[in-house]
């Protein structure tokens, strides 16, 4: 989006440091041409990110190791306007776009771009960083499928994607995962076990596990493995698959073991896909910024580029 500020458009671009939390602190530099050049290959963002920091709730230490949390939104606004900003795109997922809805309200212009490996946002097909973490996870697959076999075990591998099951389904699907579980469908324990003894009976005596960690337990309560009460969404999910495997080992007798991707996930290099698509999004969007055409997100539905009002 930088290039196409500056070239197509004559555009100066602030970089604001960790997301609103740069916002909030008046933490930004001006972005150039040579500054954005050669990172298309790179993962993350060069510019830092923070998925705690709500201009709304801002977390803060009150100097006693407590954590309170003020409005500071009135401040961020302030910062928009003595860097003389006449728009601010905003790349994220569901938390960001939330903030964002609440930051137009106080007379920010907003363009919304979805990046989440959740692939989790209304109004678009795809969010970018998706496609580079279903590649990890069915990488993954592929390499527990060697020593699941050799050792005769179920391998139950734990994905992210918090309350959405995309990358457990998409990843398991493209490796040939046995059993997928993902927080959309209800499952049944039993059906589990017994598919699991099926496929020991007929000679398969190893099975691939795929499960998303948003999936619930029987009781109906999500294996929460920590919460952070300074972010904007404080449950941490993570280890059902650690409770899964125990289970399938204590019922039916085989060795189970239990990986958690975690945060492999969202590393590494992008794939071609992801590089195509958040090269369109950042296109669009200054497209849109050009136009003062505000409080919009861009996204992908079918083949076209689209917009939804955030």
């Amino acid at each position: 989006m930088t290039k196409t500020a500056i070239n197509d458009y004559g555009c100066s671009v602030v970089g604001i440091e960790d997301g609103f939390d740069g916002l909030v602190r008046n933490q930004m530099r001006n972005l150039e041409y040579f500054d954005v050049s050669g990172i298309l290959t790179m993962g993350g963002t060069i510019l830092g990110s923070s998925n705690r920091a709500d201009p709304f709730a801002f977390a803060e230490e009150n100097g006693q190791a407590e954590i309170i949390k003020t409005d500071r939104s009135d401040d961020a606004v302030v910062s928009f306007h003595n860097a003389e900003l006449d728009a601010l795109v905003c790349i994220g997922g569901d938390g960001t776009m939330s903030i964002a809805d609440r930051l137009m309200d106080k007379g920010i212009g907003i363009i919304g771009v979805p990046k989440t490996i959740d692939n989790d946002i209304f109004g678009t097909d795809v969010t970018f960083g998706f496609d580079t973490a279903v590649q990890i996870v069915s990488e993954a697959i592929d390499r527990l499928h060697t020593t699941a076999q050799s050792h005769h075990r179920v391998m139950v591998l734990e994905t992210m994607g918090r309350y959405a099951g995309w990358l457990a389904l998409c990843g398991g699907i493209a490796a040939g995962g046995d059993i997928i579980l993902i927080p959309e469908i209800p499952y049944d324990l039993e059906s589990v076990i017994q598919f699991v003894k099926k496929r020991s009976r007929r000679g398969k005596r190893f099975s691939i596990i795929v499960v998303a960690e948003g999936v619930k337990l029987p009781t109906g309560d999500y294996e929460i493995k920590h919460r952070d009460e300074s972010s904007h969404d404080p449950i941490r999910l993570g280890g059902i698959g650690v409770w899964l495997a125990r289970q399938i080992e204590s019922i039916c007798g085989i060795s189970s073991r239990a990986t958690i991707l975690g945060h492999l996930q969202r590393g590494g290099t992008p794939t071609a896909y992801d590089r195509v698509l958040a090269t369109r999004f950042g296109c669009e969007a200054m497209k849109l910024a050009a136009q003062a055409s505000f409080g919009v997100m861009v996204g992908l539905v079918g083949q076209q580029i689209k917009t939804t009002p955030i």
